[in-house]
C-alpha cells in the first residue's frame, strides 16, 4: 500500500542536496571499502602467479571455484544485509533510533547463530561439490587446502556485513572503509608470510592453504573493528544496538522475509557460477594443455581455461565490487526517500547513479579492452593462459556498461524491499541463459572458452535490461515496511 502522506523533509537523512553528490558522497567512502576487501580474494591470484609451475595454475584454477562455494554459504547468509539496510535506512529516515539499533541487533544475532550452522554444513558439503565443480585433480586438492581455512570465516563474513548493511543505512558508510582498510593490509601480510614461508620467523610454506588461512584471519580483525565503532558512544547511546532485550522474531521475521528472496538469487548467483566454473575446467578435461614440457616440470599438464577464467572474474570482480559500491549507496538513498514518504526523489537517485555508473564504469571498461594484455601480463606469468584470457577479458570490458546499470538498479530494488522480483529475475537468468549457452557455445558447438564468455556477456546485457524494466516499472515505490 503506498503512504498516503506527502514527503517529510528530515534533518538526519543523507538525501538533500544534489543527487549526484549525495550519492557520490555515499558512494566514494563505499567503493573504497569493497574494493580494498575486494582485494583481499584478488591479492592471491597475484600472489599464485609467483608459485611455480604448475601450482600456479593449479592455485589460479582452484580459486574461483572456492570462493562460489565460500558464497554459496557465507554469501547467501551475509544476504541479511539486504533488510537490515533497507529497514535501518526507513527507521532511520523516521527518527526512530533505536528502532534502526534494533534492527541491528536482531540481524547480528541471527547471523552469528546461523553463521556456525553453516561453517559445519559447508565442511561437510565441500568434498561433493569440489567434485562436482573441479574434474582436474591438481586445482581440486588445491581448492581444498584453501577452503580448510577459508570456511572458518563464514559466521564473520555475516556478521560483518550485518553491521556494513546498519552503517551504510544510516549514512555511515566511512565505517567501513576504515574496517577494509585494515583488513586488507593485514590480509598482504599474512600472504606473503603464510604462502611463501619465512624461515627466519620460523613459518613454513604452506601455498594456496597459506592465502585461505590468511583470509580468515583478516576477516575476523574486520569484524573486530566494525563492533568496536559500534560500541563509541556516538552509535551506543542513540541507537543500542547491543540491548539484548531487543532481540524479537516479530522483527527478525521482517528482515528475513526482504533477506531471504536475496539469499535464494545469491545461491542462483553461485550455483550459476559454480556450472560456468565447472565448464571452463570442462575444456580442460576436453583439450588439456599438450605441450607443456617447456612451462611445467615434468610436462604436467596446466589448466589454462579453468586458470583463465579465475584470472578473467577476478579482473572484472574489481570491477563488479565498484558497480556493487554504487548499488549499495543508492539503495540507502532510496530505501530513506522511502522512508521520507519520497518515491519520486528514490526514483531520481536510482536514475542519477545509473548515469553516473555509465560515466564512469563506461571508461573503465574502456580501459580493461584496451590495456588487457598489460593487465593479464600482471597477474599471470602463463603465456598460455594469457592468450586464452585475452578476447573474453577484452569482450567482458565492453559489456561493463551493462553490468553497471544492471548492478546499481538491482541493489535500487533491493533497498526498497523489492527482493522478490531480483530472485525470480535471477533464477531464470542463470539456468535459462547464462548455463545453457555456456555450455552450447563453449562444449557443443566447441567455440571455447571465448564460446563460454560469450554465454556471461549475454547474462549481463539482459540483466540490465531486465533490471532497468522493473525500476522504471515504478510497483517498487508503493512496497511499505
Amino acid at each position: 500500500m503506498a503512504h498516503p502522506s506527502a514527503p517529510v523533509a528530515l534533518p538526519n537523512v543523507v538525501t538533500s542536496g544534489p543527487p549526484h553528490r549525495a550519492i557520490l558522497k555515499l558512494a566514494a567512502p563505499t567503493v573504497g571499502a569493497m574494493l580494498t576487501q575486494s582485494v583481499v580474494n584478488e591479492i592471491d591470484i597475484v600472489f599464485f602467479a609467483q608459485l611455480p609451475c604448475p601450482e600456479s595454475s593449479n592455485a589460479q584454477a582452484a580459486l574461483l571455484p572456492s570462493l562460489i562455494i565460500l558464497w554459496l554459504f557465507g554469501g547467501s547468509l551475509s544476504a541479511i544485509s539486504v533488510g537490515t539496510q533497507a529497514f535501518t535506512g526507513r527507521r532511520f529516515a523516521e527518527t526512530r533510533h533505536e528502532d534502526a539499533g534494533a534492527v541491528l541487533a536482531n540481524a547480528a544475532f541471527f547471523a552469528t547463530a546461523l553463521g556456525i550452522v553453516f561453517t559445519v554444513l559447508g565442511y561437510l558439503a565441500v568434498p561433493s561439490l569440489l567434485g562436482a565443480i573441479i574434474r582436474v585433480p591438481g586445482p581440486r586438492l588445491a581448492a581444498e587446502a584453501y577452503l580448510d581455512w577459508r570456511l572458518l570465516g563464514i559466521t564473520s563474513m555475516a556478521v560483518t556485513f550485518a553491521f556494513k548493511a546498519f552503517f551504510d543505512g544510516i549514512g555511515k558508510t566511512h565505517v567501513h572503509l576504515v574496517s577494509a582498510v585494515v583488513m586488507n593490509a593485514l590480509n598482504i601480510v599474512l600472504c606473503l608470510l603464510l604462502i611463501f614461508g619465512n624461515h627466519t620467523l620460523g613459518i613454513p610454506r604452506m601455498g594456496i592453504a597459506g592465502a585461505g588461512m590468511a583470509g580468515f584471519i583478516s576477516t575476523w580483525v574486520g569484524l573486530a573493528i566494525m563492533v568496536a565503532y559500534a560500541l563509541l558512544p556516538a552509535y551506543r547511546r542513540p541507537y543500542r544496538p547491543f540491548v539484548w532485550r531487543k532481540l524479537s522474531w516479530s522483527l527478525t521475521g521482517p528482515i528475513l522475509r526482504l533477506s531471504i528472496p536475496s539469499a535464494v538469487a545469491t545461491i542462483a548467483v553461485m550455483t550459476g557460477f559454480a556450472l560456468f566454473a565447472a565448464i571452463a575446467g570442462k575444456l580442460d578435461e576436453l583439450h588439456p594443455a599438450g605441450a607443456i614440457s617447456a612451462l611445467c616440470p615434468g610436462g604436467q599438464a596446466e589448466p589454462v581455461n579453468g586458470a583463465a577464467t579465475t584470472v578473467i572474474v577476478g579482473i572484472l570482480k574489481l570491477t563488479f565490487t565498484a558497480c556493487l559500491a554504487f548499488g549499495t549507496s543508492t539503495a540507502t538513498l532510496v530505501s530513506q526517500s522511502l522512508g521520507e514518504k519520497d518515491p519520486a526523489k528514490a526514483a531520481t537517485f536510482g536514475w542519477t547513479s545509473v548515469k553516473l555508473g555509465l560515466l564512469i564504469f563506461g571508461m573503465v571498461g574502456l580501459a580493461e579492452a584496451v590495456f588487457a594484455p598489460e593487465v593479464l601480463g600482471f597477474v599471470t606469468h602463463s603465456d598460455l593462459v594469457q592468450r586464452a584470457a585475452l578476447t573474453p577479458m577484452r569482450v567482458m570490458g565492453l559489456c561493463t556498461p551493462f553490468i553497471a546499470v544492471g548492478m546499481i538498479l538491482t541493489q535500487a530494488l533491493f533497498g526498497a524491499g523489492n527482493t522478490r522480483f531480483v530472485m525470480v529475475a535471477e533464477l531464470i537468468l542463470h539456468f535459462t541463459c547464462l548455463v545453457p549457452l555456456a555450455w552450447v557455445l563453449g562444449v557443443t558447438l566447441d567455440h571455447g572458452l571465448m564460446g563460454v564468455w560469450a554465454a556471461g556477456a549475454a547474462y549481463v546485457v539482459l540483466l540490465a535490461a531486465v533490471m532497468t524494466w522493473k525500476f522504471r516499472k515504478g510497483d517498487w515505490k508503493k512496497i511499505r515496511l
